[in-house]
This record gives structure tokens, sequence and C-alpha cells, in this order.
């Protein structure tokens, strides 16, 4: 099993993959805050504002906010890390931030400041997604270092595991609700899935994949996440209604993961250049 990510009922049918995304098809916008020694993009909204993490060049961890062209940094108060993993369209931020016990939370941030996120009797949590009403979701790691989904409402904790899961990260929430993130089975295979009114549908693996992650969905329906082949890491897409997984990837990259995606179709989040830096990027579609 991997590590909770990156700190880096079968549907009837068969999904193919096909090759990668066309320059063509996509204007690459490369993600760097000034003077960082890595840089990941983790979520985007509507008004193409986009949130993620640097390392800067002692190794300490910040969030940042892009927004027309300016980086904001973002760090909790009282944090040693932080990280800024999704933004929704009234500018809420949620992620995760370590404390100097190191102990990790989730966090969401309001222009009332930030809020701590924990599930009851978690020991590690972090907040991966937000949508327009301010449900949030997640994981968190229990006192038997078992890893579970949640969704948080103005109801409380809900739990989220698929049947037959021992391990769930839950990534990603549009605003109908629908959810997606991957679970590990008992066999040690991981699955992306697909929540939707208390109802999972397990995503057909990529085919040759030893890894499926589903993890950003947009109010369309619009899938994106990863797949392992061959040893790497690549990014995709499942556009709502085809039955096709497209590979996206950066041009010139050796390893390309998609975070999120946006209702204009952007998407966002990092790719391994051929030498050897890591840098975050923007996807934008080019219309025909």
């Amino acid at each position: 099993m991997k590590p909770i990510i990156f700190e880096l009922m079968a549907l009837g049918l068969f999904l193919g993959v096909t090759g990668p995304a066309k320059a063509d098809d996509y204007e690459f916008t490369t993600i760097d805050v000034p003077g960082a020694a890595l840089t990941q993009a983790r979520g985007i909204n509507a008004s193409s504002q986009i949130v993620g993490f640097f390392d800067d060049a002692a190794g300490r961890r910040h969030g940042f906010l892009l927004c027309e062209g300016k980086y904001t940094i973002l760090n909790v108060p009282g944090s040693t890390r932080t990280v800024s993993q999704a933004i929704n369209d009234l500018a809420q931020i949620v992620g995760n931030y370590v404390d100097e016990a190191g102990v990790r939370h989730g966090f969401l941030l309001r222009e009332d400041g930030y809020t701590t996120l924990d599930p009851p009797g978690s020991t590690d949590t972090i907040a991966y997604g937000i949508n327009q009403l301010g449900e949030i979701v997640g994981s968190s790691r229990d006192e038997d270092g078992t890893t579970h989904g949640f969704l948080f409402t103005e109801d409380g904790y809900t739990t989220l595991d698929p049947p037959g899961s021992t391990n769930t990260e839950a990534g990603g929430i549009n605003d109908s609700g629908q959810i997606v993130g991957y679970y590990v089975d008992a066999g040690g295979a991981t699955h992306g899935f697909l929540w939707c009114e208390g109802n999972y549908t397990t995503l057909p693996d990529v085919p040759g994949a030893s890894f499926t992650a589903a993890w950003g969905i947009n109010d369309s329906g619009d899938i994106v996440g990863w797949y392992t082949a061959g040893g790497t890491d690549h990014g995709f897409l499942l556009p709502e209604g085809e039955d096709t997984y497209t590979t996206i990837e950066v041009p010139d990259s050796t390893l390309s993961v998609n975070f999120r995606i946006n209702d204009l179709g952007q998407i966002v989040g990092f790719y391994r250049h051929e030498d050897g830096t890591s840098h975050g990027f923007l996807a934008t579609p080019i219309e025909p």
C-alpha cells in the first residue's frame, strides 16, 4: 500500500486507456513558487485560483495560493509544515498541517481564519477536498493504523470505506456530493471508487496498471487521477459518460500526476522533468 498520498462493483463495461493526450489538446503551464526547491499544484476552482505546496531552500514545506499571477504563502499558525490541498469557488481552502508535536491535522481556511479538522479517534488527518457547500472529504488514520476516508458536513463526520477495503483515501467532492478516491482491498490491490448518495462504485482499473487512483471530480462528473504502469505514475482523465481513460501528461516529463479538475476542464497536478526536478502544472484545454 502507498502511504497517505505523497506526503507525496463493476460498472458493467470495460474501460480502455489511450496514449498521452496530444500537445495540441492542452496548453501546459508550469507552476513554480519563486525560490522553491519543489512545487506541487493540488487544487483549482472555477476562477482558476490554484493552491498547493512548495518546499523552500531549507526543506520546510509551505502551502500557497496562486491568484492572478501572485503567490501567497499559507502557513497554519504554530505549524512546522503546511500543505494546501483544495479550494472551492468561495476561496475556502482545505489541507493539512503538522503541529510542533509532530502530529498531522486537517484544516479549513476561511475569511475568519483556520479551523482544525480531526475526526473522533484519529491520530493523523488530511483534508483533501471541499465543494461549494463547504462539505469536506479527506482521510484519517485510527489508533490501529488503518486509514479511513471521511466526509465532514454540518451534521458531523461520516466514515467512508468501500466494502472489502482495508485502507481508504477520499480525495475529491463535487457540488452534487459525488466523492472519488481510492481504496486497498484485502489482497493489497488498489482501486479507484466513486461514492454517490451512499452507494459505492469501484472504477475498473486502468488496463495494465498496478495502481489506479481517482482523485478529483468536477460538477460535470469528469474524473481525474493517476495510475502506475511500468513503475511510473501517469495522469488520467475519465470524462463523464465515456468508457475510456485518457492519459494526460506534461510533455518531456518522466512522471505526471493529476489531482484536480475544475468546471472549465482545467487540470492541475505535478510532474517530474527529464532533468529530475519536480514542478506543478496547469493544463488548460484548447478549443478546437
